[in-house]
């Protein structure tokens, strides 16, 4: 075994003890939600035992983490984009795609099923809808989105969106947080 490879396997196991006691849990409610035993969790985070996949998929799954996150697997593709999943507190996951504070944000969002409750806030919002069908309320409006269309609203006027069925809704959520807009440039007569 090269000495890299060696240097990822010794890493696992203080960095599966750091996940775990992060989390709040015991070796023993560890062992309950990946139905490993208590004693392969111990060897595994003190290096006594090498991590094979049988036992690192329970644990990703146990942790709901990727396996990349439990390796400290190296970093591939555009080494300058670190996109990092937030889960949404209605319902869903948000990836942030920009991070320019005050300027307009884009957010690719995976919504499942919620509660309609209208909200507003100032800024200006765009949604482009991905796949699945968005059902967005403005006021007292309610509109269908279908997959490749875009809509545009004023974020003070009340609104709500997700699904339109009972699955999910995948959507690109651009949004001016002062209301700004974006330029619209027409390339093609």
């Amino acid at each position: 075994m090269d000495a890299d490879t060696a240097a990822v396997l010794d890493a696992i196991g203080p960095r599966l003890r750091a996940l775990r006691q992060s989390r709040g849990l015991t070796l023993t409610s560890l062992a309950e939600r990946s139905d490993l035993s208590i004693s392969v969790l111990s060897r595994l985070e003190t290096g006594h035992r090498h991590p094979t996949l049988d036992l690192l998929i329970p644990l990703a799954r146990a942790h709901e983490v990727s396996l990349d996150r439990l390796i400290g697997a190296p970093e591939t593709g555009d080494p300058r984009v670190h996109l990092e999943p937030h889960r949404l507190v209605a319902g869903g996951v948000a990836v942030p795609l920009t991070q320019y504070p005050g300027r307009v944000q884009a957010f690719k969002h995976v919504l499942g099923p919620r509660d309609p409750a209208l909200v507003t806030h100032r800024g200006h919002a765009w949604i482009y809808v991905l796949a699945g069908q968005l059902r967005l309320r403005i006021g007292d409006d309610e509109h269908l989105i279908d997959p490749g269309e875009i809509v545009e609203f004023d974020a003070s006027t009340p609104h709500w969106f997700g699904p339109a069925d009972g699955l999910s809704v995948e959507i690109l959520h651009l949004f001016g947080p002062e209301g700004e807009r974006p330029v619209n440039r027409e390339l093609f007569p």
